[in-house]
């Protein structure tokens, strides 16, 4: 049996991502610049879903509930709120957040074992200084050390 060349092609999967922020088109414009840097393109292997709120964080809740009815395969949440709206709408489509305070807002028990669906980063300043001093003592130890 013979076979053509597109029958041979095999599909590609195009991955839903859920963009759940408020943010300038400069800004998702920049998102997606990033993502095509990677090999991800609109189209061809990624779908990129966006809702703007207008500043309205009230109705973000649902929005990303909307975003899991579409089963999305991963939700960026660029915010607390974004990210707790997103965490309270799904316990299993990962989440990509930034929070200032991810551990005080309850969105990770800890930055070392987040747990759960979540993953980010933050900015977060009082816990990191306290590492980087330990690394600095180490550092000042070991340097001291012959080798």
């Amino acid at each position: 049996m013979a076979y053509s060349i597109a029958e041979a092609q095999q599909q590609t999967r195009i991955y839903r991502v859920a963009f759940l922020g408020d943010t300038p088109p400069s800004g998702l414009d920049a998102f997606r610049s990033a993502l095509r840097e990677l090999g991800w393109v609109e189209g061809r292997n990624v779908a990129i879903e966006y809702r703007p709120h207008d500043g309205q964080r009230e109705i973000l809740p649902a929005i990303a509930t909307e975003f899991v009815n579409y089963k999305v395969d991963l939700i960026v949440a660029p915010g607390t709120g974004a990210a707790l709206a997103a965490k309270e709408a799904t316990k299993n489509i990962p989440i990509v957040m930034f929070s200032s305070d991810p551990i005080a807002s309850g969105l990770v028990a800890s930055l070392a074992r987040p747990g759960g669906n979540i993953t980010g980063f933050s900015n977060i300043q009082m816990e990191l200084g306290g590492k980087r001093l330990e690394i600095l003592k180490t550092l000042s130890r070991v340097c001291r050390e012959p080798l």
